[in-house]
């Protein structure tokens, strides 16, 4: 009897297909094998002429889905119906969500299997959980494939019906979403408050005292009586302390009168209180808690994030990664409690197997948290695994550990000192037991280090002691605006809020940078002008879409959908078609948006006006009663447009750049300028002969008014030449790019290496020697976490030019590379038993391979351009043709 399974992905068919009997062929459909249409080109012809043929849903219809096979899955449906021929069983493996539950409805659906049908669920790919769930099998669930359906379709009407508007309003290619467009609005509010914010600066007074040979820090935190003012204390708004608040505010002048004051006085303890606490250790990682640790700790994007884990659980290393539940079984939290007694101990058990409840009402307690797979779970050591794989599976493993260890123990202390009028208070923190501290302490890659640093050490000290006080300083401090948002932080708004499901929050904010609505500044989430402009128009004409409230009670209507509280289609009628309904009222409020109006920005303060043009923002004024415009650069944020800013742009543009001076040997004028990729220096004029002058853009940090004809002189020498390679021969220069300075080593025609300069070296006094130090160094891999990836094995070199053959672990299983050539591993082959003669044969077959797809490609690119000749020939002569008939026609009638 032969089976077939499918499931979506190769590497989940693979690791899979070894806990299965033999009979069973596994096959994967790459995801979604019917959709709605992403565009006009997959419309049926049948339907094209519909009016809702472009929303892809028949609103007429009772919302009927139009769903398509896209052509790059219909060669993957066609293979899967003939696997289906030749099976006796199909079983529907793909994930457990309602994402995976779609899946197998639509597979049902285009396959038509006249064989009896299985639905087959599990959360962890490993042995014992393959034979279980194939004892367990069911049908398809139609009540969450109704409630993907129902999500499906109320972000295509909300996507398709909005996007267009904001194209004729705003700017072409904009995109609205249910979810996404809250998201933009919670980072456009965010910027709003950092720009409406004052900064305000108070003063205190910070001693470091000594008792029995040991140092310690204490504040000032009152004076005479009164509280000293803090951070706290301040209006972001104006800058000054808030109306009411009775607090000392200190500036420069009268906190030095104070520390003169003190100075050389006795300083008494006052009191000292001890505070014992515990702390439980964080439940285990749910999809948005797993995604913003490991932005916090790893710097993985939620999108980077999602793409890891899934490889983890397709390659059988931890269980389903898309999970809003924390529950653990009683399998997993026996695994937990062997890890913990092995390595840490007895005493470092909790008392009782730690078990946690899930809050949210729409979880489904079926579903485990993420944790690593198995009856045992592998330490991170002995996994083999690499790169950001090893650093997120580490991550989950002591997250999961930890949930099964005792509670830490900690002491605060809190010392009062007191020096005449003035009151100080030191503050400690004594770890009595570290308990789960050891494995795990969140934001921290290493928990020892997080130990060291969470300890705070007091001397002992008591009521009446008098320590003595060995410096007194002034500290300045200025408020600071409230913090952008992280893609951690907008991930634990959105869930906080219940806006969106946190599987789907890596999509949504990928979207939102795709789409040019926020910029990447570090790693916080920077909202462009389009953003604004975009909030602005949906905040004026359409507030319930961007309305936190609103969005939540959606989402819990969704929910409601799913679990039968609440009928799909007439929450979808009232949604769209109703008398308040998207449909009506985007037909109602569309005259009334003026296009011009809604590309225009309002910032205060600011008297030129912010608009949205086709090449991007720009800033407009009149000079002399004529419009005079400027474009803004590209990395400039609402947030951080200054006066002076708009004063420098509008300045450039009426009066032309700045001129520093003239170049020392050529004579010809150096400007500075600000364009739209930040500021930049040049040399000499645009003429017709001239038209594209030298140009070098300023070092990051580096400001306008700080550059010098010097500094202009040594960046428009870049890159400069240091010397030849002793090896080589050839040129090591250095010079300023995109990711900032950099020595290269030129070798021509072999190409070029370069490695970037460290902080402690400087772009225009680095030494010949110290560039080829820098050479030497191992090279990183930009854009890639772990740094250089690292071979499974190294083969050899390869006899026809010695380069090396090596095999690396890859996305869909190991593979064997050779310069630009990769050719997978065979199946059944085990990595340790592979030799360059079993290699060498694979890639040549792969390399030929490569050929002929260049030359197939080329043939149809040649056969493409002859058609198109002859068709525009063909196109040209009936033009003629019908031209001469007018032509006589028009004889005629005269």
């Amino acid at each position: 009897m032969s089976t077939l399974v499918i499931v979506e992905s190769p590497t989940k068919a693979k690791t899979i297909r070894n806990y299965l009997p033999s009979g069973y062929r596994v096959e994967a459909s790459m995801g979604h094998v019917r959709d709605l249409p992403r565009d006009a080109t997959e419309i049926p012809a049948a339907v094209k002429s519909e009016k809702w043929s472009s929303l892809g849903v028949n609103v007429e219809s009772d919302f009927e889905p139009l769903y398509v096979v896209p052509k790059d899955k219909k060669k993957i449906v066609k293979e899967l119906k003939a696997a289906l021929k030749n099976s006796d069983e199909l079983v529907l493996a793909t994930d457990e969500d309602r994402e995976g539950e779609s899946i197998s409805w639509h597979l049902l659906q285009l396959l038509k299997p006249k064989v009896p049908t299985k639905r087959m669920v599990f959360h962890e790919i490993t042995d014992e959980a393959i034979k279980a769930a194939l004892t367990n099998c069911r049908d398809v669930d139609q009540r969450l494939v109704r409630a993907q359906e129902t999500r499906r379709i109320l972000d295509r009407l909300v996507g398709y019906t909005l996007s267009p508007l904001l194209w004729k309003k705003i700017a072409p290619s904009l995109s609205a979403g249910r979810v996404q467009s809250v998201a933009v609005r919670l980072l456009v509010t965010r910027e709003r408050e950092r720009r409406a914010f004052r900064q305000g600066s108070y003063w205190d007074l910070k001693a470091t005292l000594s008792k029995d040979k040991t140092t310690f820090e204490s504040r000032l935190v009152s004076l005479a009586g009164k509280r000293l003012a803090t951070g706290n204390d301040f209006d972001e708004n104006t800058g000054q302390i808030i109306a009411g608040r009775d607090v000392v505010l200190l500036n420069e002048a009268e906190t030095l009168a104070l520390q003169a004051r003190l100075t050389d006085k006795t300083w008494t303890v006052a009191g000292v209180d001890e505070r014992p606490s515990t702390r439980k250790p964080a439940p285990p990682f749910i999809t948005s808690t797993l995604q913003q640790e490991a932005n916090r700790k790893l710097r993985l994007s939620a999108r980077e994030t999602m793409r890891v884990a899934q490889s983890l659980y397709e390659k059988g290393f931890i269980t389903y990664m898309r999970t809003d539940s924390v529950n653990l079984s009683q399998q997993a939290i026996a695994a937990a409690r062997s890890c913990v007694e092995d390595l840490y101990g007895k005493n470092y058990l909790s008392p009782q197997p730690r078990q946690y409840k899930t809050k949210s009402k729409g979880a489904q307690e079926a579903h485990e948290a993420i944790r690593p797979a198995g009856q045992t779970f592998r330490t991170p050591k002995e996994t083999g695994l690499q790169g950001a794989e090893s650093k997120l599976y580490d991550l989950i493993w002591k997250r999961t550990v930890a949930t099964q260890m005792a509670e830490a123990r900690q002491t605060h202390i809190t010392v009062h000192l007191e020096v005449e009028d003035a009151g100080f208070r030191s503050t400690g923190k004594r770890i009595d037991f570290p308990g789960f501290f050891r494995a795990y302490v969140e934001g921290s890659d290493d928990p020892d280090a997080a130990l060291d640093d969470q300890e705070v050490l007091l001397p002992t000290l008591n009521q009446g002691d008098t320590p003595e006080c060995t410096e007194l300083s002034p500290i300045g401090h200025e408020t600071q605006p409230p913090a952008r948002y992280t893609e951690a932080s907008l991930v634990k708004m959105l869930e906080k809020e219940g806006i969106g499901r946190p599987s789907t929050y890596a999509s949504v904010i990928g979207t939102i940078v795709d789409r040019g609505y926020a910029q990447r500044q570090a790693n916080a989430l920077v909202p462009t002008f389009t953003a604004f402009a975009v909030t602005a128009l949906l905040e004026q004409h359409f507030p319930d879409l961007v309305d936190l409230s609103f969005t939540a009670r959606m989402e819990q209507s969704l929910d409601e959908i799913s679990t039968g509280e609440v009928d799909w289609l007439p929450y979808l009628s009232d949604f769209y078609l109703g008398d308040d309904g998207l449909e009506t009222q985007v037909k109602t409020r569309q005259d009334q948006i003026d296009p011009s109006e809604a590309r225009t920005i309002d910032l205060n303060d600011l008297e030129a006006k912010v608009r949205i043009g086709r090449f991007g923002p720009y800033i407009e004024t009149e000079h002399e009663e004529k419009p005079v415009k400027a474009s803004l650069p590209k990395d400039m944020t609402p947030a951080d447009l200054t006066p002076e800013q708009i004063e420098q742009l509008l300045k450039q543009k009426l009066e032309g750049p700045e001129k520093l001076g003239l170049h020392p040997e050529t004579g010809e004028p150096i400007y500075i300028l600000l364009g739209a990729y930040g500021p930049y220096v040049q040399l000499g004029d645009v003429t017709e002969e001239n038209k594209k002058p030298k140009r070098a853009s300023l070092p990051k940090g580096v400001a306008m008014e700080s550059v010098t004809l010097e500094m202009a002189v040594d960046l428009l020498s870049l890159p400069r030449l240091l010397g030849q390679h002793p090896d080589t021969g050839c040129k090591v220069q250095v010079g300023l790019g995109r990711f900032g300075p950099y020595v290269v080593h030129d070798q021509g025609k072999e190409g070029k290496d370069y490695r970037s300069l460290k902080k402690e070296d400087d772009l225009f006094t680095i030494s010949f020697e110290r560039a080829l130090e820098l050479l030497a160094m191992p090279k990183g891999t930009r854009g890639r976490r772990g740094g250089t990836k690292k071979a499974l094995k190294e083969l050899g070199n390869h006899p026809e030019d010695e380069a090396p053959v090596n095999v690396y672990d890859g996305p869909y299983g190991p593979y064997i590379k050779h310069n630009k050539t990769n050719a997978s591993v065979p199946e059944g082959q085990k990595i340790e038993d592979l030799t360059l003669e079993i290699a060498l044969p694979l890639l040549a077959e792969k390399a030929a391979t490569k050929g002929n797809k260049k030359s197939t490609s080329r043939s149809k690119a040649t056969a493409k351009k002859k058609t198109t000749k002859k068709t525009t020939a063909k196109k040209t002569t009936a033009k003629k043709t019908a031209a001469k008939k007018t032509t006589a026609k028009k004889t005629e009638k005269s």
